[in-house]
């Protein structure tokens, strides 16, 4: 579809503006459960038209261009791994994401494990015996992406609902 013809493209001007003038009282910030309300309840009609395996792709999709997107905002100034990562540990932990940190990483940056702990979409979820943070694994390749220029593959390992209480990714640049 034109990029021009669609209602709702995204940019990065919906990211923000002067709270200040528009939620001079509540300002930017809101509680866990309201993002998991707006998150889940999507994901619930979305599968309920389209399925699964669909919905985890379309979650996918958005996570990659919030991760894109994030990475312009906040990680551009990074000139290699090392800042990167600390940029993204200060703003995960600042802007409530969670607790970001490379477990490990493999030669010349294409494997990387990776963990979030306190994750913004399932700590403290009950356990469902699956990984759930698709969303997660398209905003870490994302990022990846934009700061490699590499295209990567992210999936999660391990999460709070497989009973982890971390949730771990695996990111491998493809060939």
């Amino acid at each position: 579809m034109d990029q021009e013809k669609r209602k709702y493209a995204f940019s990065r001007d919906m990211l923000g503006g002067d709270y200040t003038l528009a939620r001079p009282h509540l300002g930017p910030n809101t509680k866990v459960d309201v993002y998991r309300l707006f998150q889940f309840t999507l994901r619930d009609v979305l599968e309920q038209d389209y399925g699964t395996e669909k919905t985890d792709d379309l979650f996918r999709r958005a996570g990659t261009m919030a991760g894109q997107a994030f990475f312009e905002e906040y990680c551009k100034e990074a000139t290699d791994l090392n800042s990167l990562v600390k940029i993204i540990q200060n703003k995960f932990k600042e802007l409530g994401i969670g607790i970001f940190k490379v477990e490990s990483l493999g030669e010349n940056g294409k494997l990387f494990t990776l963990t979030v702990a306190e994750d913004l979409d399932c700590s403290g979820l009950p356990d469902v015996a699956e990984e759930i943070c698709v969303y997660d694994e398209g905003f870490i390749k994302g990022i990846l992406e934009s700061f490699s220029g590499a295209n990567f593959t992210v999936r999660e390992i391990d999460c709070w609902c497989t009973g982890s209480r971390i949730c771990r990714f695996k990111a491998v640049a493809e060939q």
